[in-house]
């Protein structure tokens, strides 16, 4: 199948994607360093630097583009922003919508924060999901709250006779999938109407229960990395008699979240070498105290103006913090040890911290294109 990306970034969801048996027709994205990341790990001859805006995608009705897949800009809309949302120039929605509307493909996907679903954007999001739904409806007016009640109109009465997308959408938690990451997102996909497909979101591969399972019921978790259990008998004995009155004698059905301790199995302490140096100078502070190496990493965040928080940073046993070498953090995005994150530390950090982690965009894309296959 073939896919054009959009808003790339360092390409987490395209990465994805290809794993799932895409072939990309292009890129699109207007950060430099991403973009040069782009050139690193793909064909730099389908690579657009600019503004998704200028982009030609009549150029692409010829070539049969079967899915349209991105991250529009997130700030507009996050909990650590100033959520401008609509109001925001960074509020790239309508140029995805017009981007579907030109080459209308089998299927989209797209993902943004978990702010996109607050009370304050109720209405404007519903004006997303209707745009998406009905891209090929012709929007006259510069309002969008009147833009907003045409379309509320067309859904309410089906008074159209253009072709309509069937949207879903959901907020996610990737650790509930195998990623080693608590990463809150919301996930849209939309598939043409008329190929008849009925798709639902991917069930749920991990929990947190069957983690603190092996952690306190069997041990299997401290058994499989060779080291004691680390806890209080007192903590230990507590957990394990919630856990065995909420399951009995049978463990959770899911296999367990992946901790920080998972991903970095083999890989060692960070050496100096490459994308695995140590940067020094790490510190908690209040709201930023590290991620548990035995727990999923916090969410990996890009940051103010680039410069990652302590979300970026691994607690050690011993109580001490430092911050995560560059593969580590790739390792929590699962992305391949062999994709390459140009540009120093604290830029390397903002592109993984904005990407899509690699193995939630597998499990999404993976189901969407069976679907469209059957």
């Amino acid at each position: 199948m073939n896919s054009i990306e959009i808003f790339s970034g360092a390409g987490g969801l395209a990465k994805g994607l290809e794993l799932a048996g895409t072939k990309h027709q292009a890129f699109i994205e207007w950060n430099a360093d991403a973009c040069n990341t782009l050139r690193m790990n793909y064909d730099r001859d389908i690579i657009f630097q600019g503004d998704v805006r200028n982009f030609n995608f009549d150029d692409y009705k010829n070539k049969s583009v079967d899915i349209i897949a991105g991250g529009p800009p997130c700030q507009p809309f996050s909990l650590g922003g100033k959520a401008k949302g609509n109001d925001d120039e960074r509020d790239m929605f309508p140029a995805a919508i017009s981007a579907i509307r030109t080459l209308m493909p089998k299927a989209f996907i797209f993902e943004n924060v978990k702010g996109l679903l607050r009370d304050s954007f109720a209405e404007y999001f519903r004006f997303i999901i209707l745009q998406l739904t009905y891209p090929e409806v012709e929007l006259k007016s510069d309002n969008w709250r009147e833009n907003f009640s045409v379309l509320q109109d067309i859904e309410k009465k089906q008074n159209h006779n253009t072709t309509k997308y069937n949207v879903t959408y959901q907020l996610v938690n990737a650790a509930d999938y195998g990623v080693p990451q608590k990463r809150e997102r919301v996930i849209i996909v939309g598939l043409r109407s008329d190929l008849n497909i009925k798709w639902t979101f991917p069930e749920k591969t991990h929990s947190e229960d069957a983690l603190l399972w092996a952690k306190y019921v069997t041990g299997d978790y401290w058994e499989h990395h060779h080291i004691a259990n680390p806890e209080s008998g007192k903590v230990c004995k507590e957990m394990r008699r919630q856990l065995m009155n909420r399951y009995g004698m049978w463990s959770p059905e899911l296999k367990p979240w992946r901790t920080m301790r998972d991903a970095f199995e083999g890989l060692g302490e960070p050496n100096g070498h490459g994308e695995h140096s140590l940067r020094k100078g790490a510190k908690a502070y209040p709201g930023h105290t590290g991620s548990d190496i035995d727990e999923p990493s916090k969410t990996i965040k890009a940051g103010g103006h680039g410069v990652p928080g302590g979300e970026n940073t691994v607690r050690l046993p011993d109580g001490t913090i430092r911050y995560l070498s560059v593969l580590e953090a790739k390792r929590i995005q699962t992305f391949p040890d062999d994709y390459i994150i140009t540009g120093p530390w604290g830029e390397a950090m903002r592109q993984l911290g904005n990407a899509v982690p690699v193995h939630l965009a597998y499990i999404v894309g993976n189901s969407v294109i069976k679907a469209v296959n059957s």
